[in-house]
């Protein structure tokens, strides 16, 4: 793998997907494997109570620089000044949201944080590390 580390501005095209968060290892990072219960690391086996897993931005967007177009995901508390929250804490808000709105897609962000994050991020331009 290359090691070559460098900063990139460039503009965003698009959100990729509306998922904003996800529950995260607090050893490794990797996604969690939840339950009604329980949840579980697949990577490194980690495991615990369901209530007491922690959440963790990834915004995977489009960018485009002056010559090239490039898919990139951005992790972490990084976001927090965009969101204007912890990724833990927007997900107590969708969720208590989605109970409020009868939604059962506990996945589904709701439709005016789509909005919001779109307008945010869509056309402005950010330097990437990359």
């Amino acid at each position: 793998m290359n090691s070559v580390r460098g900063l990139l501005a460039a503009s965003v095209i698009s959100i990729q997907n509306s998922c904003y968060i996800y529950p995260a290892c607090k050893k490794c990072f990797s996604r969690l494997i939840l339950d009604s219960r329980r949840f579980n690391c697949l990577k490194c086996g980690y495991t615990g109570e369901a209530n007491d897993a922690s959440y963790r931005y990834r915004l995977s967007l489009k960018i485009a620089d002056a010559n090239d177009l490039f898919d990139i995901t951005v992790f972490g508390s990084c976001l927090d000044p965009f969101f204007g929250v912890t990724a833990e804490n927007l997900q107590r808000y969708i969720q208590d949201f989605n109970q409020l709105s009868g939604e059962t897609n506990t996945d589904a962000s709701p439709g005016v944080l789509v909005q919001a994050v779109e307008s945010c991020f869509i056309g402005k331009r950010f330097i990437f590390g990359v």
